[in-house]
């Protein structure tokens, strides 16, 4: 029976606890990515949301992101490969203690917005992260596939997964649609469930422009604060179950 991940951007919001969207994609999701404190979300909301995946045997990830909550992380501020590398590692450290104190797991990281579109073409960004990483335990690095970010992990043996974007436009050259421009956004629910199941499938997505990418993909992402994200989750989840698909988190 053929499996795949659904991953999930969670914790971010300034509480308290457990967001009503969250409760909600935390049922639906194999696997969380929970804000650390640096784009969005903080100690408390951290520490229930990871507390609540635990409960639900969802996969608790870290994701960071620049610290820029007036940016929602999504914002390219240049900085340095050290302070990407501090700002990273201290996240990590806060998500790491949070679930210690939960008594869950931490399995995986994945960079959150601009951080993580930086690492998919900076290889000295990417350097950084995967440093972190590595000093952080033996954890996963959640990769777009063929990014520098996946390469430098490779390089430093870190482990790592390959993602897919549900909801969100393609470049010709497996890159993101930038935020801002036509076709960045997938805001039809039936179309991004299509792709999903032919990501599974196929292992092949349609671009914005040019023919179509062939893309393996260990797991796949509907992100927490989209309009629809869980109804397009919970649409993603029952067309699975009708095509034989079993959600099952990347992480062991």
């Amino acid at each position: 029976m053929t499996t795949v991940d659904l991953n999930a951007d969670l914790g971010e919001w300034d509480g308290p606890g457990v967001s009503p969207v969250d409760e909600r994609l935390l049922t639906l999701a194999t696997s969380a990515n929970v804000a650390c404190g640096g784009h969005a979300g903080n100690a408390e909301v951290m520490l229930a949301t990871v507390t609540r995946a635990k409960g639900l045997d969802v996969a608790i990830g870290a994701h960071p992101g620049y610290a820029d909550r007036e940016g929602f992380g999504r914002r390219e501020l240049g900085l340095s490969p050290a302070e990407i590398a501090g700002q990273v590692a201290e996240q990590l450290s806060a998500m790491a203690a949070c679930c210690r104190k939960a008594g869950a797991r931490l399995r995986y990281v994945k960079p959150h917005g601009a951080l993580y579109n930086r690492a998919v073409r900076d290889a000295e960004a990417a350097r950084a992260i995967v440093g972190a990483t590595r000093e952080a335990g033996n954890l996963v690095l959640l990769c777009l596939p063929g990014s520098e970010m996946m390469k430098e992990a490779g390089r430093a043996g870190v482990r790592v997964a390959a993602e897919a974007f549900v909801d969100r436009g393609y470049r010709a050259d497996g890159t993101l649609v930038p935020r801002g421009e036509p076709g960045a956004l997938l805001d039809d629910v039936a179309a991004a469930v299509e792709r999903a199941l032919r990501l599974v499938t196929e292992g092949r997505l349609t671009p914005r422009e040019g023919p179509d990418l062939t893309i393996h993909a260990d797991s796949l992402c509907v992100h927490g604060d989209g309009p629809h994200a869980a109804l397009l989750l919970e649409a993603v989840r029952t067309r699975f179950t009708q095509a034989g698909i079993t959600p099952a988190p990347f992480a062991g």
